[in-house]
């Protein structure tokens, strides 16, 4: 009994263990969406604009590019922290940059944002990587990001503008942050940059 559970136990202690190359690569990712973070940073006000105007609370739908980055992260890397590390290291890039949330509440909204990712692929075990846990990876993170928005910027909003607002940032997380990433992913893999991971090997076998 002792010799076909060791293998099972060892094989998955390994799959959970971090290397140097993930680090390197969660960080790497980090640093790119956290560029997109910036470049969103000044974009998103056009579009959130026309969006308020037309229903309050519906701005929620500019949030998914902020939520990418840990979905991302997490489907690539496929480690246990891997989406929280790489959503975090993103904020840190858009607060050290400068915006006008300030350096602190950038990072706390990316810890909440990574933590909503993070909790949804935990309960997969980090063993499933389909469209659909991608989609359900990005909606937590909506979530989590729509109710922190409410407590810290919007408090006092009636409830009317905090439920548009929070199912809002549920869809745009949902479409943005989980189903692009996921397909961002696989796309990545098949230029042969993930042939270290486990999600490059799985897609490059497919074609």
């Amino acid at each position: 009994m002792v010799t076909t559970t060791a293998p099972s136990s060892t094989a998955r202690r390994s799959r959970y263990r971090w290397r140097v190359v993930d680090i390197v690569v969660a960080a790497v990712l980090g640093v790119a969406a956290g560029l997109v973070f910036l470049a969103w940073n000044l974009g998103y006000q056009v579009p959130g604009s026309f969006l308020q105007a037309a229903l309050p609370g519906l701005q929620g739908l500019v949030n998914g590019v902020w939520l990418f980055a840990g979905v991302l992260g997490g489907i690539i890397i496929r480690k246990p922290g891997a989406a929280l590390f790489t959503e975090v290291v993103a904020a840190v890039v858009s607060a050290l940059v400068g915006n006008v949330w300030g350096g602190f509440l950038t990072i706390e909204a990316g810890i909440v944002q990574g933590l909503g990712a993070e909790i949804v692929l935990a309960l997969f075990l980090y063993s499933r990587w389909t469209p659909t846990v991608a989609v359900l990876a990005g909606a937590a993170a909506g979530l989590f990001n729509g109710v922190n928005d409410l407590v810290l910027w919007y408090a006092g909003a009636d409830v009317p503008f905090g439920v548009v607002y929070v199912l809002s940032s549920v869809l745009s997380g949902a479409v943005i942050a989980g189903l692009l990433s996921w397909l961002l992913a696989r796309a990545i893999a098949r230029t042969g940059a993930l042939s270290r991971f486990a999600s490059g090997r799985e897609s490059t076998a497919r074609v």
